[in-house]
């Protein structure tokens, strides 16, 4: 017979549950796939992710920055830009985020778009 004790019940990964709090929000593992590859000028990072207003993407930078993933920086201009890069702990999400990536090509169906 299963337990279900109240202790056994709240088992749950500390560790999971954080990180899915983070990258369980829309948009936010798309954001980090992008900036795997190099920093992003945000304008161009919203051309990367289609369908992400500057609002949401802003927001979504804003969490990645205060996790400690992601920096901010401003270019000098002229044209002020400002860029986005991932920190080492960022960056260290990518052999996970690739996994993820070939699990869902083997078990997740395509949908139609791009």
């Amino acid at each position: 017979m299963a337990d279900h004790s109240e202790q056994t019940c709240r088992r749950v990964d500390v560790g999971i549950s954080r990180v899915f709090e983070l990258f369980g929000k829309r948009w936010t593992g798309p954001i980090v796939s992008v900036l795997m590859r190099q920093p992003v000028h945000f304008a161009d990072l919203r051309r990367a992710i289609p369908g992400i207003s500057e609002r949401m993407l802003s927001d979504r930078l804003s969490e990645l920055g205060a996790a400690g993933l992601v920096v901010r920086e401003v270019d000098e201009g002229p044209p002020l830009r400002v860029s986005y890069r991932l920190t080492e702990a960022g960056a260290a999400m990518g052999p996970a985020l690739e996994e993820l990536g070939r699990w869902a090509d083997v078990y997740l169906p395509e949908r139609g778009g791009c």
